[in-house]
Order: structure tokens, then C-alpha cells, then sequence
């Protein structure tokens, strides 16, 4: 089945940057749309940033994030990304990659003031 691993996260200052990865297998990774949801302590998870495929176009992202995160893909290595900039602990959580009806295990972000 598919299966989509994270990785990149961990314990950052405030102002920092960080790089998350999502690894896919088992799918046709460039027709696929892909996204990045997160999940603060004690909050549900909300929608950070999406990618099209090859047959559309379109990122959008979440107005919170916006103008200091980036989402980009590389379809040959089938690896999602998520560019975070200037991080604030508001952007403590648990970081989701998602595709259709697929979850990541989530990898951990922790921003320090």
C-alpha cells in the first residue's frame, strides 16, 4: 500500500529554518497532489501547504505560513518538501505529509523562543 515517511523535524529557535521531507512509495508520486498538515498540542490538524501534479498546477498555503514557508517536490527522488522559514513556536507541532486518504507518521517540530 502507500506509505509516506517524514523526516526533518526537531528543536529549533525562534527565527530559525527547518527542511521536512516525505518520502512516498508504492504510488505514481508525480500524478499525485500532495500536502503538508500540521498538528499543535491541543489543536486539531489544519492544512499548512498542497502541491499539484504533473496534470494541474496550483500551491496554495495557509495564510499563517504564508511568505515564510515553501512546498516544492522532486518527483524523481517521489520526496515531498516543506521549506520553513523564520519559524515562530506558534509552528510547534506535528508535521503531517498527506496524499488522497494516506498519513504520515508525522515528524516533530519544536520552536523555541
Amino acid at each position: 500500500q502507500v506509505q509516506l515517511v517524514e523526516s526533518g523535524g526537531g528543536l529549533v529557535q525562534a527565527g530559525g529554518s527547518l527542511r521536512l521531507s516525505c518520502v512516498a512509495s508504492n504510488m505514481a508520486f508525480n500524478r499525485a497532489a500532495m500536502g503538508w498538515f500540521r498538528q499543535a498540542p491541543g489543536k486539531e490538524r489544519a492544512f499548512v501547504a498542497a502541491i499539484s501534479g504533473i496534470f494541474s498546477s496550483g500551491t496554495p498555503i495557509a495564510n499563517s505560513v504564508k511568505g515564510r514557508f515553501t512546498i516544492s517536490r522532486d518527483n524523481a527522488r517521489n520526496t515531498l518538501y516543506l521549506q520553513m522559514n523564520s519559524l515562530k513556536p506558534e509552528d510547534t507541532g506535528v508535521y503531517y505529509c498527506n496524499t488522497v486518504d494516506t498519513w504520515g507518521q508525522g515528524t516533530r517540530v519544536t520552536v523555541s523562543s
